[in-house]
């Protein structure tokens, strides 16, 4: 019986460390890796025409916020003719339907601001459904990050791809 209870106590304590960190990241500046964190409170605010992205071409990871609800998440990048795109699998199954929210929400309200190293870029997520712009970032995805990505994901919804678009003036 002492075993049992100690085997409970254990795992309460641990479901509690587990619930203590998701909600502490909910204030933290950024991401902490997989788990999402609180609004971006450090960063230079980027400003003035459309970057060259080229420069994210051989980045792994970026950090993005979105503004509604205000919480920042760590995403895969994919540069393509000049635009920058984010990926979000497992859609249709059953984990990702509790763990990602965050993609529906972008399609309510897609103002984010993107982290790339230490600078803050105000963008609107788009998402995209067709196009040859949209095979050629699913190609580019599954070479990059070495996955099986596919346009048959994207159309089974099993993959949502947005892209990083320009925010407009006053939005």
């Amino acid at each position: 019986m002492k075993i049992l209870r100690g085997f409970v106590y254990t795992l309460v304590s641990i479901a509690l460390l587990v619930a203590l960190l998701l909600f502490g990241a909910r204030f933290a500046d950024g991401p902490i890796e997989i788990i999402a964190g609180g609004p971006f409170t450090s960063g230079e605010m980027v400003t003035g025409p459309e970057p060259d992205w080229s420069f994210v071409r051989d980045t792994q990871t970026v950090e993005f916020q979105l503004e509604s609800p205000a919480r920042s998440r760590t995403t895969w990048i994919i540069e393509h003719e000049g635009k920058i795109y984010i990926p979000c699998g497992y859609m249709t199954t059953t984990w990702g339907k509790i763990w990602k929210k965050w993609p529906i929400e972008a399609e309510k309200d897609g103002r984010a601001i993107l982290r790339v190293d230490g600078k803050l870029y105000s963008r609107q997520l788009v998402r995209v459904k067709t196009g040859s712009a949209l095979e050629s970032v699913v190609r580019k995805l599954s070479r990059k990050y070495r996955i099986p990505a596919t346009m048959e994901a994207v159309e089974t919804d099993y993959l949502w791809v947005f892209e990083m678009a320009p925010r407009r003036q006053g939005v």
